[in-house]
């Protein structure tokens, strides 16, 4: 063989060599987003502590969950309701998009039951709840063996030892009619440290709003709704839902309060995550 013909041979053969890694590499790069986002971020949940009490003793203990559009209970949900039961929060908090369709409603309760009914649970509903027309009795009938309350635009007054919070409950914003007023027209004690849960982040900025008159300590607003963008170009946001307004993922600092916006567990439209890591919080109050 001559030494051009030689050459040649070789310059084909590395470029299929190159083209043939080029091709592998893809294959695995896909794979990798592929477990990423069908498998890591749905079903491995982040769990998050935040610590917002400022003191040493007497904490009050917050599981949040958001959005879990519940549709089966999977191996992740009964790890889920594992950690909550070696936890052991005070309080799990449900703010809203627990169930996305009513003839779901018996796969809550399978939850439910995987959780000690001990714990004192507090729900709120989201823009799936009225969707699939579930109504206010039966998911409160739902929540009531389980030590839950269902609150829509009113107050429940938490106490422990020598502590006593309120936990203000605000309706859906986008087919509900949240009524900050109206919510802590239901307050006994209007001095004392409050939690809010507030499905739609942007509803948010009108409780802050209306604050300035108001007055309330507010501790903390608890909201979800956004998925964290559920996917996402490597973090940042391509598209967030109605409701969701400026807002996608963690902490704000508003004017008269602070919100912790969660990226919630379950998936809604795409089965799939990707740079939205499904996440479940502690908040120590």
């Amino acid at each position: 063989m001559h030494a051009n013909s030689q050459e040649l041979f070789l310059m084909k053969l590395n470029r299929r060599i190159f083209i043939k890694r080029l091709f592998l590499s893809g294959l695995g790069l896909a794979g990798i987003i592929y477990l990423d986002s069908f498998w890591i971020e749905k079903y491995i949940i982040d769990w998050n502590t935040h610590d917002v009490s400022n003191r040493k003793n007497d904490k009050i203990k917050i599981i949040q969950l958001a959005d879990l559009h519940l549709k089966e209970i999977k191996y992740f949900h009964k790890t889920i309701a594992e950690k909550i039961n070696r936890e052991l929060p005070d309080i799990i908090v449900f703010t809203g998009d627990t169930i996305s369709r009513r003839n779901t409603l018996h796969i809550l309760v399978e939850l439910l039951n995987l959780i000690d009914p001990k714990i004192l649970k507090i729900v709120i509903l989201g823009n799936k709840e009225y969707d699939a027309r579930v109504t206010l009795a039966d998911l409160k009938q739902t929540f009531a063996p389980y030590n839950g309350h269902v609150l829509v635009n009113e107050n429940y007054v938490y106490n422990k030892n020598n502590r006593t919070i309120n936990i203000l409950g605000i309706d859906d914003f986008l087919n509900g009619n949240p009524d900050f007023t109206k919510a802590i027209a239901t307050i006994p004690d209007t001095s004392l440290e409050t939690v809010v849960l507030n499905h739609c982040p942007e509803y948010t900025e009108t409780i802050d709003e209306l604050n300035k008159i108001a007055k309330i300590p507010l501790k903390i607003v608890l909201s979800g709704h956004t998925h964290g963008g559920q996917v996402t170009f490597f973090g940042l946001k391509i598209y967030t839902p109605a409701g969701s307004g400026r807002y996608l993922k963690g902490w704000y600092p508003l004017e008269n309060t602070k919100m912790y916006v969660s990226k919630g567990i379950g998936t809604t439209v795409l089965p799939l995550r990707f740079f939205a890591r499904a996440e479940a919080s502690i908040f120590y109050i």
